[in-house]
């Protein structure tokens, strides 16, 4: 455990929001399962939104597909990721849910134990993130599919 002694934090910052830029829609295409990278499409967003400092939120308009922010230096985390929704959403169990075939119902439950929204702390105009950490979205499904993604950002002006 932790000493509480040796636990650090900088100085409390405060800002007025004084701007909320949205874009209804950012379209991904997806090559089936798998992660797609976004944290550039997200950085230029908040670029072209001239932040400051407040949050982005990713929203993604699916219930098959989802977003999250993981590691981005080595690329068997996402293969792992991967193999560990499938064994927790299997196709091979009889659904009762399989209108658009066997990775229909499944993707639905992958969704359900990510997430469908994101929100990012923005600093100084840029995403901060750690050092590590990429923003993907998940497809879960097993065809390529076209996505559509909600980024606002709420907060000061540069």
């Amino acid at each position: 455990m932790t000493s509480a002694k040796s636990i650090t934090r900088s100085t409390p910052s405060s800002v007025q929001a004084t701007t909320i830029v949205s874009s209804l829609l950012l379209t991904v295409p997806t090559k089936g399962r798998g992660f797609t990278d976004l944290t550039s499409e997200a950085a230029k967003f908040v670029r072209e939104a001239h932040a400051g400092d407040g949050a982005l939120t990713l929203f993604i308009r699916h219930t098959s597909a989802s977003l999250t922010i993981q590691e981005n230096a080595d690329p068997s985390v996402l293969v792992d990721l991967t193999t560990a929704l499938s064994r927790l959403a299997p196709e091979s169990v009889p659904w009762t849910h399989d209108t658009e075939g066997p990775d229909d119902m499944p993707a639905h439950v992958k969704t359900m134990l990510t997430q469908t929204s994101l929100q990012v702390p923005v600093l100084g105009g840029k995403l901060a993130l750690g050092t590590w950490q990429a923003i993907y979205l998940v497809e879960h499904r097993s065809r390529p599919h076209r996505r559509e993604i909600v980024l606002q950002f709420i907060g000061s002006n540069q």
